[in-house]
């Protein structure tokens, strides 16, 4: 029993079986699962309520759907994003800051901010600014991530930025040339939600599936916003690693962390 639950669901029963049998054995890595009214029968549930114990196994990253094929015990590990030591481990090298995945520019071209960018760039509604979307594959041409970032006209319009080509080294690195200003501080927005139908489609992912989305802000030294990035990944197929030093000593911060 879950504590303070008082009463185990049904789909947590199912999800918990399935765990123990991934853990035992029973489900191996690669392996297809059962079909979904095979777990209904064996669980005397019904379809909707196996379809939420599969859902959680997703979100812990233990299964994966293939679309059109089914459902499968995952075998590869997750991709990692540390975010704290990618600038730096940046600088040090030539290439993307992701450079284990391939890039494949959308488009790239001026184009009205939308609310969620504009209220973090501090800019009016629907204000132009450069927009280079991304979308990122694996070495098996699954896409893993869905990307853009967004930037100021005043530094990004006429400039290879705007052209829809994939950079020659890490996009920070490039705006650093244009601008001659150095990213100084960076702020990560972070949400977890249901994947929208076409988010589901293109990542092949099942409908409920969860995404992670994040908004990531950088700005110089005077505090003026560089870019701003969003991502966007299947919640099953990524984690995120902060390691940070603990301070000795008592620390007093204008906004304190509600968890």
């Amino acid at each position: 029993m879950i504590a303070g639950s008082g009463r185990v669901k049904k789909y947590q029963q199912i999800a918990e079986a399935i765990r123990t049998g991934i853990r035992d054995g029973e489900f191996r890595p690669g392996d297809q699962l059962p079909a979904e009214t095979v777990l209904a029968e064996r669980h005397q549930a019904t379809v909707p309520t196996v379809r939420q114990a599969k859902a959680v196994l997703q979100a812990e990253g233990l299964i994966e759907s293939r679309h059109g094929i089914g459902t499968f015990v995952r075998e590869e590990s997750r991709l990692q994003r540390r975010s704290r030591s990618r600038y730096g481990e940046a600088r040090g090298r030539s290439g993307l800051l992701t450079d284990s995945l391939r890039h494949d520019i959308v488009s790239a071209r001026s184009e009205p901010a939308p609310a969620r960018i504009a209220d973090v760039m501090g800019i009016e509604l629907d204000e132009a600014v450069v927009v280079r979307r991304r979308d990122l594959y694996d070495e098996s041409d699954q896409l893993q991530e869905i990307g853009a970032s967004y930037l100021p006209v005043e530094f990004a319009a006429g400039t290879y930025l705007a052209e829809p080509d994939v950079v020659p080294k890490a996009l920070f690195l490039c705006v650093e040339e244009v601008t001659k200003r150095r990213y100084a501080t960076a702020t990560d927005h972070w949400v977890a939600r249901p994947a929208t139908p076409d988010e589901c489609d293109r990542f092949g992912i099942a409908i409920g599936a969860y995404v992670l989305h994040v908004i990531h802000v950088a700005r110089d030294e005077g505090g003026d916003v560089l870019e701003v990035s969003e991502s966007i990944w299947p919640a099953d197929r990524v984690r995120f690693i902060d390691e940070y030093d603990v301070p000795s000593e008592p620390t007093s911060l204008a906004v304190k962390s509600d968890v």
